[in-house]
């Protein structure tokens, strides 16, 4: 039933027959339901390009109910800081052991999903969960191990639902990698956690309506009936990164009320989808990517609902991940990191979000405190339901003010996609550039970007029309500076081929998933 196409050193330990029986369950019961939602997918792009904007669902059933989901457990009912990163041993640990609530391990956009990366993570991960991880450094003669004193929660995000794995064949197609990276997740680890007294945690990804949702939720069912595990063992908070899902906030946590841990607000996947989505409606044209901030119309509505929504049916409402980093080298730009993510964190703060995400150990403790000081010492502040009135035509309120595409806009992202595409393709997911911490997301913006001034024949600051010939030069002049670097044509080519295809990919991983 089951070919593996590809073998690493440590699949053996992952891809046992127990493991992949239980595998093939949720393949033949979900597959095909997962191929329709994504046709979905195709249809709701068909409606945009119209000129149809999306709405709240006509059917007010689930909003006008008075209902709620399961509290979250004793040990993530604080949530006031998250680490994320990818699935590689010494960030797993370094993680646990940076003192904040949560760390997501993430197969999805910080992670390159070599079948190394893949199975090497799974494996860290039962050793996580095992308490027993560590990693020699022998070259700089260095143990890290995991703390025994670590308190920080382990929650996971598989990859999503429109990604496959290609390593593994079941009747000659390849698997879901959704269902792959949940199924060998919850198999190998549900009695390690259980034992431990703790839930089995998940952060989903990319889902855009509560029918997704719901599709995860059935998912979540079935494990919990096959390993015979009590319901809501369990748990996931939704990602909450297309436009499309912020018209269904409520309709979502509806479908996953007896397995929610809330919702979080992906905001650069969530820029990335509204430009998508948008890419081709006549009059919609974003700006450079640091003038969409999160107070611009649209960013400020999507949060301000998410935290009405969620606190309204007594889930945590999570804020997003702040791309500085500090760098250790340089006291000037590690200042101003600190700076801009205690100000991004008072604003979440201030809004009502529970916590929110950081993307270095440097940064936990600022964003801790921030939390700790305006919570005086609660573990959140669900309680707290403000009525924002947001009305979905905000949602869809793309006036930037002051706004334009400038040559350094331009610039900046064509050389963020090239080095983060050179990055990926070399089997590392999340590349710090410019001080700013790129993963999938942040390359996606810089992408789909491009290519919507690019098909659009906008015109810059200056007056420049942005077609063929500009956008060549471009390239050229940004390629130039980076052309020392081992490879980097490969990723060149691959990145500007998706700018200049008339027809939009998806996401950049997809063809890319092919060079791996």
């Amino acid at each position: 039933m089951f070919e593996i196409t590809q073998e690493t050193s440590n699949s053996s330990k992952i891809l046992t027959e127990d493991a992949l029986s239980f595998l093939s369950k949720f393949t033949t019961a979900f597959e095909d339901r997962r191929k329709q939602l994504l046709n979905e997918r195709e249809n709701t792009q068909k409606r945009i390009d119209s000129g149809n904007f999306m709405s709240f669902p006509s059917d007010t059933s689930i909003r006008d109910k008075d209902w709620q989901v399961v509290p979250p457990p004793s040990d993530v009912a604080q949530r006031h800081v998250e680490i994320t990163g990818p699935v590689d041993r010494k960030m797993i640990i370094n993680a646990m052991n940076s003192g904040a609530d949560v760390f997501m391990a993430d197969f999805e956009d910080s992670t390159s999903p070599t079948w190394e990366n893949i199975i090497n993570g799974h494996n860290n991960l039962i050793d996580t969960n095992n308490r027993n991880i560590e990693l020699i450094d022998e070259a700089k003669g260095k143990t890290y191990a995991l703390n025994p004193e670590s308190q920080t929660s382990l929650f996971v995000r598989p990859r999503g639902l429109h990604l496959l794995e290609k390593n593994v064949l079941m009747d000659g197609s390849p698997v879901s990698a959704s269902i792959f990276d949940f199924a060998m997740y919850v198999y190998h680890n549900h009695k390690s956690r259980l034992d431990a007294g703790l839930g089995i945690y998940f952060y989903i990804p990319k889902l855009e309506n509560a029918n997704e949702s719901q599709l995860w939720d059935d998912m979540f069912t079935l494990a919990e009936d096959e390993l015979k595990i009590p319901r809501s063992s369990i748990r996931a908070t939704v990602l909450l990164e297309t436009i499309s899902a912020s018209y269904e906030i409520e309709e979502m946590l509806y479908s996953l009320r007896e397995h929610s841990l809330g919702m979080n607000a992906g905001r650069w996947d969530y820029i990335f989808s509204a430009i998508k989505r948008h890419r081709n409606v006549d009059g919609i044209i974003f700006p450079d990517r640091s003038q969409i901030t999160m107070t611009v119309p649209f960013m400020k509505a999507y949060t301000e609902l998410l935290v009405e929504s969620c606190h309204k049916r007594g889930a945590h409402a999570i804020g997003g991940m702040s791309a500085f980093i500090p760098n250790r080298k340089d006291p000037e730009v590690t200042e101003k990191a600190f700076e801009n993510v205690k100000n991004d964190k008072l604003r979440e703060a201030n809004m009502g979000f529970d916590g929110s995400w950081v993307a270095h150990p440097d940064l936990v403790t600022i964003c801790k405190d921030v939390f700790n000081e305006h919570l005086s010492g609660e573990a959140n502040q669900i309680s707290f339901v403000p009525s924002y009135d947001i009305e979905d035509s905000m949602l869809h309120n793309f006036e930037i003010e002051n706004s334009s595409i400038t040559m350094e806009g331009i610039h900046t992202n064509i050389k963020v996609g090239i080095l983060y595409m050179h990055s990926w393709l070399s089997g590392q997911g999340a590349a710090a550039l410019f001080n700013l911490m790129e993963d999938a997301a942040t390359a996606e913006i810089s992408r789909s970007q491009l290519w919507q001034w690019l098909h659009n024949s906008v015109e810059t600051e200056n007056g420049d029309t942005i077609n063929e010939s500009f956008m060549e030069e471009a390239f050229e002049k940004v390629f130039s500076e980076i052309s020392d670097i081992e490879n980097i044509e490969k990723a060149r080519d691959e990145f500007k081929k998706l700018v200049f295809d008339k027809n939009f990919s998806d996401f950049l991983t997809l063809p890319a998933y092919q060079l791996i």
